[in-house]
């Protein structure tokens, strides 16, 4: 079963709406606001279709609401590949996909993993986020490989991919 929506906390609520909206095309669909536990404090909630299911933020505005690291692995100290957000994309979108970040005066890293090719990039919240356009469909033998390293203890390691690193455009600030 497809989940509903994953939901995550911003600090930056304008700087994530144009990074989902105008850099990821994603359609804002719902914003629901409601009060936090403490006297005073609110929230936002806000909702983004990314082609039939809903990626969602939440923006507190809570005076008693500790600070807290919105990068979902630096903050807690993995590296930034761990957790990551990955959207399924088109092979042929892929080159456009990133030009629109290298536009934006962001940095991309393209990797093909053989059975997809990814495009990453890094959202406001310092969240990494993938653009994953499969190359072939997973089969039988993928199946049979990833029930034998699951429960392999020292499993065989896959040669490292060769990242290709694609650097942003400069973008030119009004005058």
């Amino acid at each position: 079963m497809p989940f509903h929506h994953v939901a995550l906390a911003t600090k930056d609520l304008a700087a994530t709406h144009r990074f989902y909206t105008e850099l990821m095309g994603f359609e804002l669909v719902k914003v629901v606001t409601g009060p936090t536990e403490h006297v005073d404090g609110w929230a936002k909630h806000v909702f983004y279709d990314t082609g039939g299911d809903y990626l969602a933020f939440w923006e507190l505005h809570d005076d008693e609401q500790p600070d807290f690291p919105t990068d979902i692995s630096t903050g807690v100290g993995l590296p930034a590949w761990v957790n990551h957000l990955a959207f399924r994309a088109e092979l042929a979108d892929l080159e456009g996909l990133r030009r629109r970040w290298q536009d934006a005066g962001i940095d991309v890293a393209e990797i093909d993993h053989g059975f997809c090719v990814s495009i990453y990039a890094t959202d406001p919240n310092g969240i990494l986020v993938e653009w994953c356009a499969d190359v072939r469909p997973l089969d039988d033998d993928d199946r049979r490989q990833a029930e034998q390293r699951l429960h392999n203890p020292r499993p065989d390691l896959d040669p490292a991919p060769e990242p290709r690193f694609h650097l942003a455009n400069q973008v030119q600030s009004p005058a």
